[in-house]
């Protein structure tokens, strides 16, 4: 079949669309167009020749190369954005090296048994895209279906794709739609209404649902997002504060997180309505019947990071029986407290668990940078100037005269505040890479996750942060046309990203980076430590120095932001449903005592015996398997193992299971071994989840008490 030209939404109202009768996901016998959409749904079919569904044509090849060069970097066109937006997806959530097993353990030419027979990997398919929205033409959440020419109607299979972090629809590529891809199952994808979507207020200019980025006028509702500004508010905030951006994460107004499971489950919707269309059989009159639905057809939830989050709350929340298993790593796992469970690794209990996301990292954004000195930690100069530095030691100091920190050094300080965040959650496993968890996330997390749950406006400039370009020492610099162009493939809707960095509108002397940003309390370059206390308030509803309860407009922001949390936090009742749970012991960004191992722990606990909830912890393994590909640049390749390959494992653990009635593997710790630096990853440093795990390797519950093998 030859490639249909992707089509923009401009011009589908006139071509392919797919129409049906209003109302829900599909009634009586017929096939009915799901009410949650809005506008056309386009379509394109892809030859896997000239381009495909799992590689955008590249194949592995293309993969593991650069980013391909645009035909005119000034306006790429859809089907180059798409290219570049796989390409980048791709890489972005694995080690996309071949010593680290991309193209010879997973990737897109091995197959499903893990041989590379598949050549380069591309997939022939249809491709269908829709925004789901709730009335209001503001929530713009893209659907993706993706149907590959191989799928058995007659052994029908479905496994979401939802986004990780806050990335686009091509989010999940990697991961879920290589799997489901080269499975023969169609993948069902959402960017649960983060997707990268920016808004330059400058220009007044967005991303459009098919990656062109231009005039929000224009674009109507065809875009991403744009701020809920009126052109009074924009224009004097332009004014004030020039040149900022607003992402759709954290500024939609909407705290989209609250909706991440319905956004999975409509996403499993759409994929059964397509389906129908494209397979089912029609009647005299043309109506399609349902005859691939939830009865004859194996649904698996999937995804990771803030996909697997978002999995576990659509299973959470499946009334209908739409999905059969969830198997998912590394998951934004928020369970609501639990204060009758106790973790315990090995002989020693766990002092803080089960904290939200937000919780955890406002806290992480006080003491990480300081702790970062700490002399076991030994700090990366490669991605840490003098000025991060001496930036750390001023966090140290400015810490202990607000009385944070009560030791008299810098060192001390530093193995002070080490302490604390091994008291908060954090084990000595995580400590190497603390450094580098602040440098590329922790800050801009909290910013996000702050002003989403809150639900305020870019206008608010919440705490004195605001999102803009910045030059080399710190000033906001206008936003870059070249890079604008491109940001629906390169960027990853949560800073820094494509220039876009955290900004400290209170700085001394006027905005800048926060990261060199001075205290107007401390009068130090101390990473905008005042703008850190802000937010650490609004989490906790009280002054970090004083303890004392906030009050006035303080407390109603922080209300605000509390109320926000409440809404996404997760019962840990799968309603029976078989899954499987595998993290990395070392993931310091979502660390195991507040997500993997807190959900598991509350599962078992909500469900009793009727929990067929597995839990594999992977040792040594972490987060980001794609900084594992920058070598010895940052230290990853020889201390950690691809959390990827158990991805692999674990759905097909839960296909086989599902499919044929295998026997989940047991809770356990995998205890796999890291490479030297420079040289492959194999096999033999991957061991395989055991069927039958040793008794030292086994994770139980004994009473309330969650245990967990050193």
């Amino acid at each position: 079949m030859k490639k249909t030209a992707v089509m923009t939404l401009s011009t589908v109202l006139a071509g392919t669309v797919l129409v049906g009768c209003g109302g829900g996901s599909g009634s009586g016998d017929y096939n009915t167009r799901p009410a949650f959409l809005s506008g056309a749904i386009v379509t394109a079919s892809y030859d896997g020749a000239s381009d495909d569904l799992l590689t955008g044509g590249l194949g592995l090849t293309g993969l593991l190369g650069a980013a391909p060069a645009y035909a005119n970097a000034a306006a790429p066109t859809p089907a180059e954005l798409r290219r570049n937006a796989i390409h980048t997806n791709y890489r972005a959530v694995l080690d996309f090296t071949a010593l680290g097993g991309f193209g010879r353990l997973y990737g897109p030419n091995i197959d499903v048994n893990g041989n590379p027979t598949l050549g380069e990997g591309r997939v022939a398919g249809t491709e269908y895209i829709a925004l789901a929205d709730d009335g209001s033409g503001r929530k713009n959440v893209t659907l993706m279906v993706q149907v590959p020419h191989h799928f058995d109607k007659a052994n029908a299979c479905i496994v979401t794709g939802t986004s990780s972090g806050s990335r686009g629809i091509y989010g999940a590529i990697g991961s879920a739609g290589e799997w489901g891809l080269k499975r023969g199952c169609a993948v069902a994808y959402t960017d649960k209404g983060t997707g990268n979507g920016l808004h330059d207020l400058m220009s007044d200019s967005v991303n459009r649902v098919d990656g062109v980025f231009g005039s929000a006028a224009a674009a109507g509702a065809s875009s991403v997002f744009r701020a809920d500004l009126s052109a009074g508010d924009l224009a004097a905030f332009n004014v004030a504060f020039p040149n900022r951006v607003a992402y759709k994460h954290a500024h939609s107004q909407r705290n989209p997180e609250k909706d991440w499971g319905l956004d999975t489950l409509n996403a499993v919707r759409f994929a059964f309505y397509v389906l129908n269309e494209q397979f089912a059989a029609a009647d005299d009159s043309g109506r399609k019947r349902r005859e691939i639905k939830p009865s004859n057809t194996i649904v698996i939830a999937s995804s990771i990071s803030n996909g697997g989050g978002a999995a576990l709350a659509a299973a959470e929340q499946d009334s209908e029986g739409l999905i059969d298993g969830v198997a998912v790593t590394e998951p934004n796992a928020q369970p609501r407290a639990n204060a009758a469970l106790t973790i315990r690794q090995g002989a020693a209990t766990v002092a803080t668990h089960s904290k939200p996301l937000v919780d955890y990292f406002s806290y992480a954004n006080l003491y990480q940078p300081c702790a970062a000195l700490s002399a076991g930690l030994s700090l990366n100069p490669a991605f840490w100037p003098a000025a991060f530095t001496t930036a750390a030691e001023n966090r140290c100091a400015a810490l202990a005269a607000q009385g944070l920190l009560a030791a008299a050094t810098t060192a001390a300080q530093a193995d002070e505040a080490l302490a604390k965040l091994h008291a908060y959650g954090w084990q000595a496993e995580h400590d190497f890479l603390q450094q580098s968890h602040f440098r590329f996330a922790t800050n801009a997390i909290v910013m996000t996750y702050v002003n989403a749950f809150g639900r305020f406006s870019v206008a608010d400039n919440v705490c004195g942060f605001s999102f803009a370009n910045t030059a080399a020492t710190g000033e906001v610099v206008p936003q870059a046309g070249a890079l604008q162009a491109g940001i629906f493939a390169s960027g990853n809707g949560v800073p820094p990203t494509t220039g876009v960095n955290v900004v400290y509108n209170d700085s001394v002397g006027g905005a800048r980076l926060d990261f060199l940003a001075v205290s107007p309390t401390s009068g130090l370059a101390d990473f905008a430590l005042d703008g850190a206390l802000c937010m650490r308030e609004l989490v906790t509803g009280r002054e970090e120095v004083s303890g004392l309860a906030l009050t006035g407009e303080r407390k109603a922001r922080s209300d605000r932001v509390r109320a926000g949390i409440e809404e996404v936090l997760l019962t840990g009742d799968l309603r029976g449903k078989p899954a499987i749970i595998v993290t990395g012991r070392e993931d310091t960004l979502v660390p195991p005592n507040h997500a993997s191992r807190a959900y598991y722990g509350k599962n078992r606990m909500v469900e009793g015996s009727a929990s067929r909830l597995s839990y594999v912890e992977v040792t040594p393994a972490q987060h980001f398997d794609t900084f594992i590909a920058f070598g010895p640049l940052l230290g990853y390749d020889s201390r950690y193992v691809p959390l990827h390959h158990y991805f692999g494992q674990a759905m097909d653990r839960m296909y086989a299971h599902l499919r044929s009635g295998a026997a989940l593997p047991p809770s356990q710790v995998v205890r796999a071994t890291p490479r030297a630096s420079g040289s492959p990853v194999t096999l033999e440093h991957l061991p395989a989840i055991a069927s039958e795990p040793l008794a030292a390797d086994r994770i139980a519950l004994d009473g309330n008490v969650l245990v967990i093998p050193d």
